[in-house]
Formats: structure tokens, sequence, C-alpha cells
């Protein structure tokens, strides 16, 4: 029995590539709706926001690829004493009715990241710029402190 190279029209060209998705997208097969949503895109919207956190001797550093968005598009709050979130929404392009879409890979619709900060950080001081799609969160690191030490008398 032999393997036969599968030539679809979506520009792979093997039933053996597993990145292609002409077959099965796992996503497409979620529930198409769920409470009104698709809850697939959904996901995918909120999984694809990639975000990078990495501790510096100095602060707490988050960095999110927000390609196309605009500072206006991404919200930044803290929540409660230490929960930093960092959400958003990408919108779909308008579709025309001249256009033909051979293929929608990109994520849109509402993303929302949550992170719980150590008690080091210091959330009075919190900074947030986007720079070439990409957004910084830093969040400096509370001084430590070093407990005072006192001699007591023996009476």
């Amino acid at each position: 029995m032999a393997l036969t190279p599968f030539f679809g029209g979506n520009g792979r060209n093997s039933i053996l590539d597993p990145f292609d998705l002409a077959f099965w997208d796992p996503v497409d097969s979620w529930p198409s709706s769920f409470f009104g949503r698709n809850l697939g895109r959904d996901v995918q919207a909120v999984v694809s926001t990639r975000i990078d956190w990495v501790e510096t001797p100095e602060a707490h550093v988050f960095k999110a690829d927000l390609p196309g968005l605009q500072k206006e598009d991404v919200k930044v709050t803290l929540e409660g004493d230490r929960t930093l979130q960092i959400s958003g929404e990408r919108t779909r392009e308008e579709e025309k009715k001249t256009d033909t879409w051979h293929r929608v890979e990109r994520s849109h619709g509402k993303f929302l990241r949550r992170f719980r900060l150590p008690e080091n950080a210091n959330v009075e001081a919190v900074n947030a710029k986007v720079d070439k799609g990409v957004l910084t969160v830093t969040v400096p690191k509370t001084k430590k402190t070093e407990p005072e030490v006192r001699v007591v008398n023996i009476a």
C-alpha cells in the first residue's frame, strides 16, 4: 500500500502535513455558540494573546504581543491588592460583498489575562507602554526592609 500526496486547494500539498487544517480544525469543531457567542473564536483570541513575565532584580516585567492594536484597544488594571489584568479587543475586518475569503486564521474578539503579583510588587508604581505592537507593563519591586533587631536587657 502506498501513500499518495493530496493536492488540495488550500496551498498545502500533503495529507500528512500536521499543520494542514483543511480536514479538521480543532477550534471549528467546538460548540458554535455559547451564551450567544462563538466560543471557539473567543477562546482562540485569549489563547493567542501570548504574554511573557520576567522578574528582574528591580521589577516584574510583562510583555504581550498585540500586533495591530493601538493603546486605546488595550486596558491594564489592578484588581484588589495584587491582581494585574490585561484585556482588550481585536476587531474583525469589515467584510465586503465583493471579497472572497479563502482563510481566516487571525484571531479576533476580546482577550483577558490575569496575573497574581507577588508580595514584593509595588502596585502603586505600575507603568505600561505600547511600542511596535508590544505592550510592556513594568511593576517595580518594593525595597526589602530588614527587620529591626533590638537588644533586650535582662533584668
